[in-house]
C-alpha cells in the first residue's frame, strides 16, 4: 500500500474526464487500496482516481461518522478519534433520477486544500455503479453520502466543487488558497 500524491488546483489534469474501468483485476485492487491509504490519511471523506493522477471512473468514500455512545448516568466520553469506518468503492458510477429537493452542504475537497464553500445538489438520488469485482449495485442514496458520491463523480467528468460557485466565490476561494500557500512557502 502507498499513499500518493494528490494533484491540486490548478493542476490541468482535474479537468480530465476519466475513462471507464473495463479491467476488474489485482492492479485495480491495489489502486482502491492506495487510494484509501491516501484518503484516510489526508485526512478526507472521499476521494477519486484523478486526484491520484489516474483518469479511471473510480471513487473511494468513507464518510467516518462518529460513534454515538450510549452512557448511563449522562456520563460523557471523549474519544476524539472514534469513528465508524465504512469503507465504500464506486467503480463506473452514474446518477439516475436525482430528487428535485436540494441540499445545500458546506463542500471542500482535497484538491482544493483548507477551502470550504456551499453547494447545493440534489438531496437524494439513485445510484448504479460497480464493485472491485465488477458487480453491478443500485440504491437510493441520501443525506452526506448523496453530497459527497455527487461530488465525486463531478470529479470523474473534471468538475470541481468550485465551479458550482460564481466566478466571485471561485475567486475568492482561489485567492484564499493562494495566499495560504504563500504563507506555507
Amino acid at each position: 500500500m502507498a499513499i500518493l500524491p494528490i494533484l491540486e488546483v490548478p493542476d490541468p489534469r482535474l479537468k480530465t474526464v476519466s475513462e471507464p474501468v473495463t479491467v476488474f483485476d489485482d492492479e485495480l485492487k491495489t489502486l482502491i487500496a492506495d487510494m484509501f491509504e491516501t484518503m484516510y490519511d489526508a485526512p478526507g471523506i472521499g476521494l477519486a482516481a484523478i486526484q491520484v493522477g489516474v483518469p479511471k471512473r473510480i471513487l473511494v468514500i468513507d464518510l467516518q461518522e462518529p460513534v454515538e455512545h450510549d452512557h448511563e448516568h449522562g456520563e460523557h466520553c471523549h474519544h476524539d478519534h472514534e469513528v465508524i469506518r465504512d469503507p465504500r468503492v464506486f467503480i463506473n458510477p452514474e446518477i439516475l433520477n436525482p430528487s428535485e429537493d436540494l441540499t445545500v452542504y458546506s463542500e471542500g475537497c482535497l484538491s482544493v486544500p483548507d477551502q470550504y464553500a456551499d453547494v447545493e445538489r440534489p438531496s437524494v438520488i439513485t445510484a448504479r455503479w460497480q464493485d472491485e469485482n465488477g458487480n453491478s449495485h443500485e440504491e437510493q442514496i441520501e443525506g452526506l453520502l448523496a453530497t459527497c458520491l455527487q461530488h465525486e463523480i463531478d470529479h470523474l467528468e473534471g468538475i470541481l466543487f468550485i465551479d458550482h460557485l460564481s466566478r466571485l466565490k471561485r475567486q475568492m476561494v482561489l485567492k484564499k488558497l493562494a495566499k495560504l500557500r504563500k504563507e506555507a512557502a
